[in-house]
């Protein structure tokens, strides 16, 4: 499942973040992105000014987030890697979920895209 490889692992976080937050309170404020991302509200305005220019984000001053078309998929992607290298910690190596979480997000992180594609295929074939 590819993505676009172009969009920085800070920006991969907010736009996974923003589709989370979205799935689950309908509105996402810049407010509560920086709760949930644990940074402050300048540093969410400054990605989120980021994620409008690559058109992945709408916002209007003080309104709320959303995701464009492009903006959903891509997050989409990012969280289904995500949730497949989490799976594979969990399951076959037997980390518990919370630890498996963060280190499948460091995994990503750590990696290029490319391998973590690979990877991510790889572990489909395997886990299913």
């Amino acid at each position: 499942m590819n993505y676009n490889k172009n969009i920085s692992n800070t920006l991969q976080d907010y736009l996974e973040a923003v589709l989370n937050l979205t799935e689950k309170h309908n509105t996402v404020r810049i407010t509560d992105l920086a709760f949930y991302m644990q940074v402050a509200k300048p540093t969410v305005t400054e990605t989120i000014k980021n994620l409008t220019a690559q058109e992945l984000v709408k916002h209007e001053k003080y309104g709320p987030l959303e995701l464009t078309k492009k903006g959903y998929e891509q997050a989409l992607k990012i969280r289904y890697r995500h949730k497949v290298l989490e799976r594979f910690l969990v399951h076959v190596l037997g980390v518990d979920s919370e630890t498996a979480n963060h280190e499948a997000c460091l995994m990503e992180h750590a990696i290029s895209a490319e391998t973590t594609d690979k990877l991510v295929q790889f572990l489909e074939e395997t886990l299913n």
